[in-house]
C-alpha cells in the first residue's frame, strides 16, 4: 500500500499540526505557579482576606511599633486621662524619649511631677522598655519679629517706649 493512501474504514490520521505546544499562553495559564494544575483546595493565587494582607505588610516593613505609638498619639486623653489630654499633647517618641507640650507652664511643672507614673501607662500599652523618659515642653513663646527687617538683640515691644 502506498504512504498516504486513504484506507476505507481506517481511523484517519491525526495532524500534529493543530497539537498545542507545552510553553503556549494558554497551557502556562491553566498551571500553577509550582508548574502544576490549579486544584480545587485554597492556594496563595486566591483572593486574601485584607486583615491578613495588612498584618503580613506590617510586618515585613516593620511597621508594628510605629502603629502603636500613633494609635496612643490618637488615644492621648484615653490613656493619660481627660484633664490631663484637655491640656497636653504628644509631639514626638524616638529613642524612648517621649517629648509632650502642654498649654500652660503649671501643667508642664505638673506633666514633670507625674512623669513617672506616665511612663508607667504607656509602657503598659506600649510595651516594656519602649518609652523610658517624658520630655515635657511649656507652651512655644510668642514671637515679636513682625515684617522684614527687625532687630538682633532688640527686647521686644518694650524698646519703643521711652
Amino acid at each position: 500500500m502506498m504512504r498516504g493512501a486513504v484506507v476505507p474504514g481506517a481511523p484517519a490520521a491525526r495532524s500534529n499540526r493543530w497539537k498545542r505546544k507545552p510553553g503556549s499562553p494558554t497551557q502556562r495559564a491553566r498551571r500553577g505557579s509550582e508548574g502544576g494544575m490549579s486544584g480545587a483546595y485554597p492556594d496563595d493565587r486566591d483572593p486574601q482576606l485584607l486583615g491578613g494582607e495588612i498584618s503580613r505588610l506590617v510586618g515585613q516593613r516593620g511597621w508594628g511599633l510605629d502603629l502603636q505609638v500613633r494609635g496612643v498619639f490618637a488615644r492621648w486623653t484615653e490613656v493619660v486621662g481627660a484633664e490631663i489630654g484637655a491640656h497636653s499633647v504628644p509631639e514626638t517618641l524616638t529613642d524612648g524619649v517621649l517629648v509632650v507640650r502642654t498649654d500652660s507652664s503649671a501643667w508642664a511643672t505638673q506633666l514633670k511631677l507625674l512623669a513617672p507614673t506616665l511612663v508607667k501607662r504607656l509602657n503598659t500599652e506600649l510595651g516594656d522598655g519602649t518609652v523610658t523618659v517624658v520630655e515635657v515642653l511649656g507652651p512655644n513663646a510668642p514671637s515679636w519679629k513682625h515684617g522684614a527687617r527687625g532687630l538682633r538683640d532688640g527686647r521686644g515691644p518694650r524698646d519703643t517706649y521711652g
